[in-house]
């Protein structure tokens, strides 16, 4: 995990020199099948990236999208009417049946399929019209770190194509990654206020919720503490009731709308006394607990998610190593995990 964790500068780079192109022109050649609706499927790590993609596409195209439930083609047999549809299917391997079930159920109700793996001879790529090669090379760790935020740097290309952009805005970012993850004393400093943590609570707003879900889901597979994720407005509305001033709370603040949008959920969690760790701006950070300041002057917000994973990958794995556990080895898990 930390060798892998450590290649992402590099994966970055290599997607906006190599990738870009041929994401470009996979993006020209659906916007000119016009699509008018979007349909994202994903399971674990890639559902978290396919939740980023849906931000992007209402936000930047207008397109509204829909997260999938997959069991109601594979298990009930449902036969909707995809015409039109752009049916974006993210995966890391590629190899889950009901993922490749799924979207060639879409491809025969005559949706547009495009497939986002890290794998291009996959079952997934072959029943998807269209395919996206994320480029992270073999990922062996169980928790997938550099295919996340590969999945992110290529669906956000894929969004910049289909509306006739060029991406530019995400050159800095292999640069900003190195930086964040040079700071990895920092995160170990952090790591210890959570070693005895029973339950934690992570949340944020717009672009930063995927990052949230992530995190959360980093924390449970290789600390196995019980880590909760919510919308800071979904937080309102009565999971608030739980946090005390011994709860772990993290929050994810863009520096950006979504950051606004959250700053009511803060006041609430200072002024119940919260425990609270804040990954973003400095301004934010030095009104918190304790927090990361992340390198985010002038980077777009819908770019932000792909350098604030970092120190939450970073703090999953300290945590671990400070709890006497393998990250590389969490119980009960597969690298590829087949449901149906």
């Amino acid at each position: 995990m930390s060798g892998e964790m450590a290649e992402q500068p590099a994966v970055l780079r290599r997607i906006l020199e190599q990738g870009a192109p041929r994401i470009r022109e996979t993006a020209a050649a659906i916007a000119a099948r016009a699509p008018r609706f979007v349909l994202l499927t994903a399971r674990g790590t890639s559902d978290n990236a396919a939740l980023y993609a849906k931000y992007l596409l209402e936000i930047q195209l207008g397109l509204p999208c829909g997260l999938t439930s997959m069991s109601t083609t594979t298990a009930y047999g449902a036969k909707p009417d995809l015409r039109d549809v752009l049916v974006i299917t993210v995966s890391q391997s590629g190899g889950s049946p009901d993922l490749v079930a799924s979207t060639r159920a879409a491809r025969e109700a005559g949706a547009v399929t495009l497939a986002v793996t890290n794998n291009p001879d996959s079952p997934l790529a072959a029943v998807s019209e269209f395919h996206i090669d994320v480029l992270a090379g073999p990922e062996k760790a169980l928790p997938a770190t550099k295919t996340y935020t590969a999945s992110l740097l290529a669906l956000y290309l894929f969004v910049e194509g289909l509306r006739g952009g060029d991406g530019a805005a995400a050159k800095a970012l292999s640069d900003l990654a190195a930086q964040v993850l040079d700071r990895q004393d920092e995160v170990r400093q952090l790591a210890s206020r959570y070693r005895f943590a029973e339950r934690m609570v992570i949340t944020s707003r717009g672009y930063g919720y995927p990052t949230a879900k992530e995190a959360a889901l980093k924390l449970m597979e290789t600390s196995y503490i019980p880590a909760l994720s919510y919308s800071g407005a979904d937080l309102l509305h009565g999971p608030l009731a739980m946090v005390d001033n011994i709860s772990p709370v993290i929050a994810v603040v863009t520096d950006g709308k979504g950051g606004t949008a959250l700053q009511p959920v803060l006041d609430r969690l200072r002024g119940r006394g919260a425990d609270l760790v804040v990954i973003g701006p400095a301004a934010q950070v030095a009104a918190a607990s304790a927090g990361f300041v992340l390198p985010t002057d002038g980077l777009p917000e819908e770019l932000q998610p792909i350098v604030e994973i970092l120190p939450l990958q970073l703090l999953a794995y300290e945590v671990t190593i400070a709890r006497g556990q393998d990250p590389d080895a969490p119980r009960a898990l597969a690298k590829v995990t087949e449901t149906r």
